[in-house]
């Protein structure tokens, strides 16, 4: 009775360190996405106060998104190599640091450097995220309520950055929306210090491959550079098609290194698991879909109904109250109950939905008729893609690779969604400016270029529908299962 009680009093205490330890990876995450919209809304004062033209305001997004997204296959590795807790330590404080300088900022280069460390320790923190939370629950329904968590935060912080930045913007100034890092990140990385088990990693000498890494980091850098530069040279360019060229002959250069180096920074071999690329190619499509709805959605709210900042983010909180709702609750469960592909199918065909609900925008629209139904279906349709895609992705991965799975979700994520962005604003620009060549009004010519962008959006989320029907398995869920039956854990060990 007695050894019963404690092994009972040992498990509660081993679950809830594992709660919090949680808690701590995914106050990091929440940082790091919050970043990556609660700048959108104060680009205007930025712009005013530090004197940037509209052309090189673009730079105060695209150097931390260069940065971010370059590096962050690299990252996951790294964390691989030297320990996940380590990296994410490291990148607390790279990111912490760096919010300082942000806000500290008061002039043009100081910011733009600034925002290019800010997007390293952002990489360097989140790429080992996901990773740590699969090994930390080994048990299929654990597993599942834990990404649902996790994918709660990377999905509805995009809303909640538009509302914090929208407070803060409009009740202090530009300045403390990078401020506010501070706190959060000293805490986290506090916290993590204690809660979060030490990984010694596999030692650089497992996997160091010092070229690999510069082809990788340069190819993806370069990309994205030149996606996001678009909307000021245009696709068919000589600067957008030289640097893409470039990019591509990086891209293969490093996958060749992979397929013959002693010890690859990305081993081939990730990629015969259709879980972990048919559900890195459907993330692609519905981050590209989705994050350029988020961006066009704020524009629309902003230039056509004429809503303040504070608005903008209000008018996106039913959607994030949603994703709550879905990610943190019901689609953990339904994932267990039904499959990871059939709820992840469910959820997009919502998405889709709620996306053609945008197409009908008009000129002189009402929130609650043209606006709240696509927030909440989107925001249930979000709810319930991200929990089974996570599992999905790292459904199968082998612990040694699971850090450097977590960094191939993050880059895909940040790849899809830059594309997509870039895309779908170029043209919605382009067809605003084509009516407004032939005459129309502004207000007529700005929610055509949006529908169509909407349209387009809906376009992409099918795409993924079409891409999880075909290559992901039924029977995502009994992977993860796999694992648990490999590699058996006891209580003392966990």
């Amino acid at each position: 009775m007695e050894q019963g009680v404690v092994s009972d009093l040992n498990r509660y205490r081993l679950s809830r360190s594992r709660q919090l330890a949680l808690g701590v990876l995914c106050t990091g995450m929440l940082m790091i996405v919050l970043d990556q919209t609660i700048t959108n809304v104060a680009l205007p004062s930025i712009q005013r106060d530090l004197g940037f033209s509209q052309a090189s305001l673009a730079w105060v997004v695209n150097a931390y998104l260069i940065a971010f997204g370059g590096l962050l296959l690299l990252a996951g590795r790294l964390g691989d190599l030297i320990g996940r807790k380590r990296m994410f330590l490291i990148g607390l404080a790279v990111f912490t640091t760096a919010s300082l300088l942000c806000g500290l900022s008061m002039s043009q280069p100081m910011l733009v450097v600034a925002r290019f460390i800010q997007g390293a320790g952002g990489a360097m923190t989140s790429a080992v995220i996901l990773g740590m939370i699969v090994t930390m629950f080994r048990d299929p329904a654990e597993q599942a309520r834990a990404i649902g968590v996790y994918s709660f935060v990377a999905s509805a912080g995009a809303s909640i950055g538009l509302i914090a930045g929208g407070i803060l913007t409009q009740a202090l100034n530009w300045h403390w929306i990078f401020l506010v890092n501070l706190p959060i990140g000293i805490a986290a990385a506090i916290l993590a210090g204690r809660l979060l088990e030490p990984e010694p990693g596999l030692g650089l000498g497992e996997g160091a491959d010092a070229p690999g890494a510069a082809l990788v980091t340069a190819a993806l850098m370069i990309g994205i550079y030149a996606i996001v530069e678009t909307t000021a040279y245009g696709w068919g360019s000589p600067h957008t098609l030289g640097f893409g060229a470039l990019a591509i002959v990086l891209l293969a250069a490093f996958i060749a290194r992979q397929a013959s180096a002693r010890n690859p920074l990305l081993p081939l071999r990730v990629f015969r698991s259709r879980s972990l690329s048919g559900a890195n190619a459907v993330q692609m499509l519905m981050l590209a879909g989705m994050l350029g709805m988020f961006f066009l959605g704020a524009l629309y709210l902003q230039r056509v109904l004429g809503y303040a900042p504070l608005a903008i983010g209000l008018g996106f909180l039913p959607a994030a109250l949603a994703i709550s709702v879905l990610s943190l609750r019901i689609a953990p469960q339904l994932t267990v109950l039904f499959g990871a592909k059939g709820v992840l199918l469910a959820g997009l065909l919502l998405t889709v939905a709620g996306l053609a609900w945008l197409v009908r925008v008009p000129v002189a629209g009402q929130y609650m008729v043209d606006v709240l139904p696509a927030m909440l279906l989107m925001g249930v349709g979000i709810g319930l893609s991200f929990p089974p895609l996570m599992t999905l992705a790292m459904a199968g991965v082998q612990p040694a690779d699971s850090g450097l799975a977590s960094g191939l979700v993050n880059t895909s994520a940040q790849v899809g969604g830059a594309l997509g962005l870039a895309v779908l604003a170029t043209l919605a620009t382009g067809r605003t400016e084509q009516l407004l060549a032939s005459g129309a009004n502004p207000g007529t010519a700005l929610t055509s270029g949006y529908q169509f962008a909407f349209g387009l959006s809906a376009v992409l989320v099918a795409a993924a529908i079409l891409v999880g029907a075909l290559v992901l398995r039924s029977d995502g869920m009994s992977e993860p299962a796999v694992l648990l039956v490999q590699e058996p854990e006891s209580e003392e060990a966990a």
